[in-house]
């Protein structure tokens, strides 16, 4: 059987997994602190029919091998933590990270980690997330409390309507060495591995660490025209690769109908 039909469906398969990415990074346009994802392959093995540098007759060399590539297969998703746009809401229990760094949230009793900022109030005065995950170090606003204030550097504080403290607590940010090794566990959540190193507890704005912003939301960082290019690059690359399936088929076909 032709080599060419398992590897261009290789390159269907591929091209799929392309599709997939782009479609889940437009699908995520408008979700808040939404990295986007970028699917990368590699080459698989080759069939060596002539290797480089084996003698030949003459006691000469072959200067260039003859191998045959067998097809692609994934090799990542990559994620990438570039800054998304800012949007204003005046809400003062939205916060956006001006830079590197993350949140770090309760689930479940594991620690967890979030660049998405929209937090809110439960039903005991503590600042969690959509989901209910309490923001760490837990916050609790009193119940007279008029006014809530962050400071750039991450200080938390609950004000009544004389202005006087109430409570107060510093928010650090969380930064890992690669964060494109994090595990995305959904609803804007992601969890430490070994790929992404150890979570180091920074203060906002020290160590490479961004500051953070009241009154503010990190948007998706998607381009809309970038992935509508990509989109279009790959259902071409995918068809190209169903061509090369059609006219292996077609020369089995000739050879079939060989007579003698």
């Amino acid at each position: 059987m032709m080599r060419s039909l398992w590897t261009s469906a290789s390159g269907m398969y591929a091209q799929q997994l392309n599709i997939d990415t782009i479609s889940n990074n437009l699908a995520n346009v408008n979700t808040i602190s939404f990295k986007k994802s970028r699917a990368e392959f590699e080459d698989l093995m080759y069939q060596s029919m002539k290797i480089a540098g084996s003698p030949t007759g003459d006691n000469g060399q072959v200067p260039t091998p003859v191998q045959v590539g067998m097809g692609v297969r994934p090799a990542s998703a990559h994620k990438f933590f570039t800054q998304g746009d800012f949007q204003n809401t005046t809400n003062p229990l939205d916060f956006a990270i001006e830079g590197e760094g993350f949140f770090q949230v309760e689930v479940n009793g594991e620690l967890r980690y979030t660049r998405a900022g929209a937090f809110k109030l439960d039903k005991d005065g503590t600042v969690v997330t959509s989901n209910g995950y309490k923001l760490q170090p837990e916050f609790v606003v009193p119940q007279n409390t008029k006014s809530i204030t962050l400071g750039e550097k991450g200080r938390l504080v609950a004000l009544d309507s004389q202005g006087n403290e109430l409570a107060a607590a510093d928010i650090p940010l969380y930064s890992f060495i690669n964060p494109a090794g994090l595990d995305p566990l959904g609803r804007n959540i992601y969890a430490q591995t070994q790929a992404s190193g150890d979570a180091v507890e920074n203060v906002a704005g020290e160590n490479g660490t961004g500051t953070l912003a009241q009154g503010f939301l990190e948007m998706s960082n998607v381009k809309i025209v970038d992935e509508m290019v990509n989109m279009i690059v790959g259902q071409r690359a995918y068809e190209m690769n169903s061509k090369s399936i059609q006219t292996s088929d077609s020369m089995l076909k000739l050879a079939s109908q060989l007579k003698s």
